[in-house]
């Protein structure tokens, strides 16, 4: 009997859950750890739970990790070194509001690139859950004011989230290119391998700046989450949801990051939840669930 696979619209609602969490922990400890330090040790910490998993499949794999190192290097550039790096740099001088807005354009960037790298259009359907689910997220993120929508102006952080947005959508189309036959668990080790040799300049420059982290047990704790859920099982699950569904329909997926984001002030900080938090989730759940319906 085959194992039944499990469902790529659910692992990449996980997803989106998980790193919703990364936004708001990150941004919470932004002043006591540094962005490099944050993400060396966040790949550290994934890469030490997918080694395990990885390892057995290396010795009859590695000629194809062999044939396809460039590709494995670019995706490892682009995912692991470099796009949460941008987040956590940004957290620096921007706000979770603007950064979790100027995130959801992800899905915009990735049918960008799909379109210009992949030849792939979207449905009219598909097109009308996109805009759906992109208004969903203003409307949350602007508190259902135009007013506020049009006062939000961009900094320094604003610039790097926007590279981050531009980084994170030539991964999603990249993984078109991932070696055939390869492992996930190996995939995602030999990314980790090549983001986390690509951080350990920039960390050590970052030490030598005299910029450390100020440790205590809440800190090391948020680096933990911030290791095992959006480091390890997150990327599992978004790279297999990609494998399943297709760059242009996983990417949309990133539009429910701002409702979770929404869900967790409530659920633990205690904030009132207003209509126009429910008027952006009932769009964007609405625009996924145009995008991802089957024709009949």
């Amino acid at each position: 009997m085959r194992t039944p696979s499990p469902n790529p619209y659910l692992l990449l609602t996980l997803t989106a859950l998980f790193w919703s969490g990364n936004m708001v922990v990150a941004r919470g400890v932004h002043e006591a750890v540094p962005p490099f330090a944050l993400a060396f040790w966040r790949w550290a910490i994934a890469l030490a739970l997918v080694l395990p998993f990885a390892l057995p499949h290396l010795r009859n794999e590695w000629p194809a990790v062999r044939r396809h190192w460039r590709a494995l290097v670019v995706l490892g550039l682009l995912s692991v070194a470099s796009y949460n790096t941008f987040v956590y740099i940004a957290l620096q001088y921007t706000t979770a509001t603007s950064a979790t807005m100027l995130n959801s354009f992800i899905p915009v960037a990735t049918i960008a690139f799909a379109f210009v790298l992949l030849g792939k259009r979207l449905s009219p359907l598909e097109t009308a859950g996109v805009v759906l689910s992109l208004a969903g997220v203003l409307t949350i993120v602007a508190r259902g004011s135009l007013d506020t929508l049009l006062g939000l102006e961009l900094n320094r952080g604003d610039l790097w989230m926007l590279l981050a947005v531009l980084t994170w959508g030539l991964y999603t189309v990249g993984l078109n290119w991932r070696p055939a036959g390869l492992h996930a668990m190996l995939l995602l080790a030999a990314m980790t391998v090549i983001g986390v040799a690509a951080l350990v300049p920039f960390y050590a420059w970052e030490l030598y700046g005299g910029r450390f982290i100020e440790g205590s047990p809440g800190t090391w704790l948020a680096i933990l989450y911030i290791g095992v859920f959006p480091g390890f099982v997150g990327y599992v699950f978004y790279n297999a949801g990609i494998a399943a569904v297709g760059p242009n329909r996983g990417a949309l997926f990133i539009h429910l990051m701002p409702v979770f984001g929404t869900l967790l002030a409530i659920a633990f900080l205690g904030e009132r939840p207003f209509w126009f938090h429910f008027a952006g989730i009932s769009l964007v759940f609405a625009g996924i669930w145009l995008t991802t319906r089957r024709k009949t």
